[in-house]
């Protein structure tokens, strides 16, 4: 029985890879996935949800994706807004390298993607946005570290963005980062997804 996961760090899975394209913010961007990453055969709806309701901060400054898998929220972003370094992290070290393959495929030279697990390979102190469709199945303790770690790494005016789905927890992770930062908003709720931003200062 396989046990691979999408926030597995080594995928076991055979290689099949698969290859789209998806139009996001109004650009065509051209995917290759496989086996074991996150949502391999479309954008998944939550994701879409938060890429087009992301806005740019007023801010100059860095944007991280945490859990990026093959990059389709960070690369549209990175698309979306060229003068900005895109942050993209991952613990899964196929999505990664899906990731840095798609990158270059759309000839995307703003994006700087590693592996991390959570943020604690992340070094950089001072993002402008932070934006995240979190590994609920990864368990709530991974996805509260994700919320506690994003506080830390943005600047004061910063804000992070989630995705999460009212049955695997939106809620419950609404109370949670009103517990770290300093405002929550509901932007957005649809087909049960919910769309957060938490605001630092």
């Amino acid at each position: 029985m396989l046990t691979d996961h999408y926030y597995s760090r080594h995928v076991e899975a055979e290689s099949k890879p698969m290859y789209w394209e998806e139009d996001l913010r109004g650009h065509r961007l051209h995917f290759k996935t496989d086996q074991g990453v996150f949502s391999k055969k479309a954008v998944d709806f939550g994701s879409k949800l938060l890429v087009n309701l992301f806005e740019e901060p007023e801010i100059a400054g860095p944007i991280l994706d945490v859990g990026c898998g093959y990059g389709p929220i960070g690369l549209t972003i990175a698309k979306s807004f060229p003068t900005r370094t895109i942050h993209m992290v991952d613990v899964n070290e196929r999505a990664l390298a899906l990731a840095k393959e798609n990158a270059s495929n759309n000839k995307l030279t703003n994006a700087v993607i590693y592996e991390s697990d959570r943020l604690q390979q992340v070094k950089e102190k001072n993002f402008t946005a932070i934006i995240t469709n979190p590994p609920i199945r990864a368990g709530k303790k991974v996805v509260h570290d994700i919320f506690t770690q994003s506080y830390h790494h943005l600047t004061n005016e910063g804000s992070l963005w989630v995705v999460i789905q009212k049955k695997q927890g939106a809620p419950s992770a609404q109370q949670k980062l009103q517990e770290i930062f300093h405002s929550v908003e509901i932007l957005n709720k649809k087909k049960g997804y919910y769309i957060l931003k938490a605001k630092k200062g």
